[in-house]
């Protein structure tokens, strides 16, 4: 697929000034140069073309808020000094894999005042003595060089820092523990309805057990008032026979 053609699809309806990342990863260039790009893409800040092709960044348009450029594993071995005036305020720029051999193809990104992170991996500028201690000398405004600093701290993950890691594991172990919760929440309730049943259960037995006893009871009060009728008969046999 062609590079117009990729910006056509990642457009997705859009108008390109309401794009702020594109990405066009191994699409096709035309003659090794950037088509498809025009200054309407005003708001875009990240901008990734990495194995596209390119020989030069010549026809890369007017982006005054890009922070982000992606251009490794291409064939770009000069013509820098573009960046510099079609997007000023770059922050990062990843060249590695280009075919960038000595230090004055870089020097141009000194214009770029912005620039605190380069990546030239797998470029022949890295074989040269003192490649990193020259770079920083050249460079004085970067921070990082191939993802170190001079010290040789590495560069926090810009993206990991925005998204720590495992943070959607825990947002989703906090859903389920938010439904577990409602879960439990919604047993007691079902536990109350079936305590208040095994209450009215046992109240409908004590009802059962009185009635009985109170029946019990009558039946002993019949039989003890047979049985005074049956002496009073008995007493008043006695006496007749006297």
């Amino acid at each position: 697929m062609d590079m117009k053609k990729r910006i056509y699809l990642e457009l997705r309806n859009r108008t390109p000034s309401d794009v702020k990342e594109l990405v066009l990863d191994n699409c096709r260039s035309n003659e090794g140069k950037i088509e498809g790009l025009t200054d309407e893409f005003e708001e875009l800040e990240f901008l990734s073309t990495i194995n596209v092709g390119l020989t030069s960044v010549a026809n890369l348009p007017k982006l005054n808020k890009l922070k982000k450029l992606e251009l490794s594993d291409n064939r770009i071995s000069g013509g820098l000094e573009v960046l510099a005036e079609k997007c000023p305020n770059l922050t990062h720029l990843n060249l590695s894999g280009n075919k960038i051999k000595d230090l004055s193809t870089i020097e141009p990104l000194k214009k770029l005042e912005s620039l605190k992170s380069l990546d030239l991996f797998n470029c022949e500028v890295t074989n040269l003595n003192d490649y990193r201690e020259n770079v920083f000398k050249l460079l004085p405004q970067l921070t990082y060089l191939d993802g170190y600093d001079k010290e040789d701290k590495e560069a926090p993950d810009s993206d990991a820092e925005a998204y720590p890691e495992g943070l959607d594991d825990e947002d989703e172990d906090d859903d389920e523990v938010e439904e577990e919760e409602y879960d439990e929440d919604a047993a007691p309730g079902d536990d109350d309805e079936e305590e208040e049943g095994d209450e009215e259960e046992e109240e409908g037995e004590e009802e059962e057990e009185d009635d009985i006893s109170g029946e019990e009871e009558e039946e002993l009060n019949d039989e003890e008032e047979r049985g005074q009728k049956r002496k009073r008969e008995l007493d008043e046999e006695g006496e007749e026979d006297d």
